[in-house]
């Protein structure tokens, strides 16, 4: 559950992000990012540079550059929310890649706003309605594309919170927000087991290809495996497998392959360990080979789901389907040109 936090001067967004945080919210804001940039360049921190350097950076690096660096601080396990969000670039940035994320907007009338930052006291805010509207005018919208632009973030809100009322009010709305679920996804169960798939191949040591395997049955992992050289051989990262490092063309030398395959490593690991696949479901990140496909029929597993095309897969699939497996392509797949693929 990802949710973003907009809005203007002394609306209650500081308020609105103490009460998540308090509820296992991570909280994070893009002004994090800029004060990082001030502290590399060894400036101090006030409210004219934070929004001179805030302009800077999306000048120079795209106007969701803030949104962008502070994704890379996020970990897919934890429910964050997010302050300070004052392009609307972010929130696209934010919307395509944080799964759940929803921008919620708070507001509240001008001279509730101005009593509330009278008495917040920090330095720099405005305590009167003229210098309030001087200092929001620049803030609201520019024709400068790497400018803060709150209005048109404003129109991109998926729920707009009023804080006219105080503290009491606010935290009931905001639990209206939770309760409902509007910011809460998960994973399908196929998106699930292809994911970890994905981090298993990242265990690869084959300089060629990284391949990564799942076995599953009631929604359990039983085995996974991934590709390289065997059990107690030289890494093909280490220069185990001559074909591999010598980086031969596809579909050639493979009778000089020392690598074991990814879905071949899943089988044989639950067969060292005693664990039967029969009428399992393996999830591999490629489509596997036709070596591999007569093992998976052999091994008695009955579906077989995968992300990227195999050359030659059409013949590990038509084996298949002549077998009686299942056999699905997950969206997302990619197309590989045969003439550069291959083991």
């Amino acid at each position: 559950m990802i949710l973003g936090v907009a809005g203007p001067y002394g609306a209650g967004k500081g308020e609105a992000v103490a009460f998540l945080a308090a509820r296992s919210f991570y909280a994070l804001s893009l002004s994090d990012v800029i004060r990082d940039e001030l502290r590399e360049r060894g400036l101090d921190e006030t409210r004219e540079r934070m929004i001179e350097t805030g302009n800077a950076l999306r000048a120079a690096g795209g106007p969701a550059v803030l949104a962008e660096r502070l994704l890379s601080r996020m970990l897919p396990d934890r429910n964050y929310v997010i302050d300070s969000i004052r392009h609307p670039a972010e929130v696209t940035a934010l919307r395509a890649t944080a799964r759940g994320f929803r921008l919620l907007w708070i507001d509240a009338a001008e001279d509730t706003r101005v009593v509330r930052l009278r008495r917040r006291g920090r330095g720099g805010d405005p305590t009167t309605l003229e210098t309030l509207r001087a200092l929001e005018g620049r803030e609201l919208g520019s024709d400068d594309p790497a400018a803060q632009q709150l209005l048109a973030v404003r129109e991109l809100a998926d729920v707009r919170l009023r804080n006219d009322s105080g503290i009491t009010d606010l935290h009931a709305r905001l639990q209206e927000v939770l309760a409902q679920g509007l910011a809460f996804e998960r994973p399908g169960w196929d998106e699930y087991f292809m994911s970890i798939a994905r981090m298993v191949a990242s265990r690869s040591n084959c300089v060629k290809r990284k391949v990564g395997a799942v076995i599953a049955r009631d929604r359990r992992i039983i085995s996974t495996g991934y590709n390289g050289t065997p059990r107690g051989t030289r890494n093909c990262n280490e220069g185990g497998c001559p074909r591999c490092n010598s980086f031969a063309e596809g579909g050639t030398r493979l009778d000089e392959c020392l690598c074991s395959h990814g879905e071949e490593n899943a089988i044989t690991q639950a067969a060292y360990h005693g664990v039967s696949v029969r009428g399992g479901t393996i999830y591999s990140t490629f489509c596997p080979c036709l070596t591999c496909t007569k093992m998976i029929i052999n091994a008695g597993l009955a579906e077989v789901v995968w992300s990227a095309d195999y050359p030659l897969g059409e013949v590990s699939l038509g084996l298949l389907r002549e077998a009686g497996l299942e056999v699905r392509q997950l969206d997302g797949g990619s197309r590989l040109d045969p003439g550069r693929g291959g083991w």
